[in-house]
């Protein structure tokens, strides 16, 4: 695989973090673009404009977030929260993280060496 797919996978995997962290905040309460923009750089995330406002006009067209629109010091503001059907979705992919995420830093916990494996391990090197 060139690096150029790789590279799609990882922004593909990225962005689907992302998803779940927008969904996690609008679930606290209303957030705004600047805002998320922010908390997302704070965790390392380097998301623009023209990431993030498609991504959040996405989530409103699959009705897990809800906008509404605000004057702040006059200036028009979109705010989103997460709808019902959001939370119920953010509820369904905690479960799907933890379990991943116990599965994928299990080995980095422990040693598995001595374990049995439901699938073949390849031969030691020689």
């Amino acid at each position: 695989m060139s690096p150029q797919p790789r590279a799609r996978i990882a922004r593909d995997v990225i962005l689907a973090f992302v998803r779940i962290h927008v969904l996690h905040h609008a679930c606290e309460g209303p957030i705004f673009g600047v805002e998320i923009m922010s908390e997302l750089r704070r965790h390392g995330y380097r998301i623009g404009p023209g990431t993030l406002y498609p991504l959040l006009h996405a989530m409103k067209d699959a009705s897990v977030l809800a906008v509404e629109d605000a004057v702040v010091d006059g200036r028009a503001r979109r705010y989103y929260r997460a709808t019902k059907a959001g939370a119920r979705l953010l509820r369904d992919l905690r479960t799907k993280l933890r379990e991943l995420l116990d599965e994928v830093m299990e080995p980095a916990q422990r040693d598995t060496s001595a374990l049995p494996s439901t699938r073949p391990r390849p031969p030691a090197p020689e």
